[in-house]
């Protein structure tokens, strides 16, 4: 975990995850890492974007009460194929489901940003994809989901391993975003924030 020092106010991250703080950590900013506990389920008649959203700003509000005086960057990411969403597979044989359903189809990954200062303001942005895989065989879909095991990932990909062979083509401007904190937007959202102006 990076700890904070003199140079910069306290910025915490609100994830357990090691993927988005290895990210956040490229961004040469000191922080900390704090779980926030919210319940991710989407609400009726919410938009996959909207849900997104939503979870970010949810998350970094959750942290930013526990730990006031702190800048807080929360993050989600939807993944969808129409009105489906796929969250994390957690077993092998829903993994297998999920990525046979994405086979062949192009989807849509919305990965969204938070950031509440310690004032309390609270502004968000959205980064999304469109991802084209390939038509998997079911023989390349088991081969591939015990090399990875991507059962903590949504959609049943890990584009940073292996993930990456099964897509054909992928659009967006910001590939970070793919793996789940989209470095731009977080760096603009600090920038306009006067994040940078404080230190």
């Amino acid at each position: 975990m990076n700890q904070p020092d003199h140079n910069f106010p306290r910025l915490i991250l609100a994830t357990e995850s090691t993927f988005k703080r290895e990210l956040l950590e490229r961004l040469s900013i000191p922080f900390e890492s704090v779980a926030a506990k919210i319940d991710e389920r989407p609400l009726a008649g919410e938009s996959p974007a909207d849900t997104a959203r939503r979870l970010a700003r949810q998350k970094a509000e959750a942290v930013a009460a526990a730990h006031p005086g702190a800048w807080v960057i929360g993050a989600d990411q939807v993944i969808a194929l129409g009105d489906t969403r796929f969250s994390k597979p957690k077993t092998a044989e829903r993994a297998c489901a999920q990525l046979a359903e994405l086979s062949g189809q192009t989807h849509a990954l919305l990965t969204a940003v938070a950031l509440v200062t310690p004032g309390g303001a609270v502004s968000d942005d959205l980064a999304k994809y469109q991802m084209e895989m390939r038509a998997l065989t079911s023989a390349q879909i088991a081969q591939y989901i015990a090399e990875d095991q991507p059962l903590g990932c949504a959609g049943s990909y890990m584009i940073e391993a292996g993930g990456i062979r099964l897509f054909r083509a992928m659009r967006g401007d910001d590939y970070t975003a793919i793996i789940g904190l989209p470095l731009t937007r977080v760096h603009t959202l600090l920038e306009r924030a006067g994040f940078f102006d404080v230190a």
